[in-house]
């Protein structure tokens, strides 16, 4: 450098700020307004001090935001359970898709095989079931006034009609559609009741359907949201809930029609009518937990009463021993490759589900209380011992 601390012209190039390009603004002075490189949109400024105002402002909007929320669970409540039920028979379907799968058949054939079973097997109920409904209560209808007049026969019975009219009455309000506007608000709340039924069936089916086939990928997409150091150990337990669930549910309809199977040769044998009706009802209650068996029992009983009171007797009989040997024998071998849950674990679960959802909650409690079990067994008790 010269004498006299005058800078050379190549120094004095050098230090020089770059020239802006042709036809842009000139920088501003300010260094908050110069555009850092990388942040096209400025440099952050400094967070806003914290104030009680603010504080307040902020936890109003969090409570406020948390009641929207659960404002809008509540009105899509219904949606929300479609969709759940949609997903747990997804996951239940999809061991029987795997299976045939590995027997070298395509997916999109074995979700075909899997998805026309299921739909011939409620085909299969309606057949059964709603031709004898529909000619049972027809045939109460027309001999309505045949048991009015047997009633009017018996001493008790007629002394309280001769003051009240009470059998009189009753006939006009069941024969005259009073019964049915009650229970349903008339033709339209018939009608309205049956399209929702077949709606939410229909809609069931469909989404079955579509997470059936997306399964893979929705587990995948599932997967990438956790942190890349967790994503072994997450995939490997999700895969082990999925697979506990998809081997509830399989479990449960091999038992269900066990049940079915059994219940039609014994009523046909016993020559009770609707045989086929009456199975297909038991198989159906007996994936209900705890309460579905008996229901089922109690329909069948029911009818073998009205054929003659030895066949009521022995229905009766029947299911007890049935049910003795399904809880002890036919469901733990079932279960005992799938499902690893104690006993008062599934009771809870059941209790639990069933008081919050009914029966889809009762049907979800026990593959959740297992796979609460697995995450506790698997990741609370690892974590608690290293402490």
């Amino acid at each position: 450098m010269p004498a006299g601390g005058d800078a050379t012209p190549d120094t004095a190039e050098r230090e020089r700020p770059p020239a802006a390009p042709a036809g842009a603004a000139a920088a501003p002075d300010d260094p908050a307004m110069t555009v850092p490189e990388g942040n096209p949109f400025g440099r952050p400024g400094r967070p806003l001090r914290s104030n009680p105002f603010m504080f307040g402002l902020t936890a109003a909007l969090g409570v406020l935001t948390a009641w929207l929320l659960v404002q809008a669970i509540a009105s899509a409540g219904s949606a929300i359970v479609l969709i759940v039920i949609s997903l747990f028979l997804a996951i239940g379907l999809n061991p029987a898709v795997e299976a045939l799968q590995r027997r070298n058949v395509s997916r999109r054939l074995a979700i075909t095989i899997v998805f026309g079973a299921v739909i011939a097997f409620f085909a299969a109920f309606g057949l059964a079931v709603v031709p004898p409904l529909t000619e049972q209560t027809t045939g109460f209808v027309q001999h309505l006034p045949e048991y009015v007049q047997q009633l009017q026969n018996h001493p008790l019975i007629r002394s309280v009609d001769a003051r009240y009219q009470v059998l009189e009455r009753l006939q006009q309000y069941v024969t005259s559609g009073g019964l049915a506007t009650q229970m349903f608000g008339g033709l339209l709340g018939v009608a309205s009741v049956l399209i929702s039924a077949v709606f939410s069936g229909l809609t069931v089916l469909v989404l079955t359907l579509y997470f059936l086939g997306s399964l893979n990928s929705i587990k995948e997409t599932a997967y990438r949201l956790v942190p890349r150091s967790r994503r072994t150990r997450f995939r490997l337990l999700s895969d082990e809930i999925v697979n506990q669930i998809g081997g509830y549910v399989a479990g449960n309809l091999i038992i269900s029609l066990i049940a079915g199977v059994v219940t039609f040769l014994f009523l046909a044998v016993l020559q009770v009518p609707y045989a086929l009706a009456l199975a297909i009802f038991v198989a159906v209650t007996d994936l209900i937990p705890l309460v579905g068996a008996i229901l089922g029992a109690m329909v069948a009983s029911g009818v073998g009463f009205l054929t003659s009171f030895q066949a009521g007797v022995a229905c009766v009989i029947f299911f007890v021993i049935y049910q003795q040997i399904e809880n002890y024998l036919i469901s733990p071998r079932v279960f005992k490759s799938s499902v690893d849950v104690p006993p008062v674990a599934t009771i809870v679960g059941a209790l639990l589900g069933g008081a919050l959802l009914g029966i889809v909650g009762a049907l979800l409690g026990i593959p959740l209380a297992a796979a609460i079990l697995l995450l506790v067994r698997e990741v609370v008790v690892p974590r608690q011992e290293r402490l």
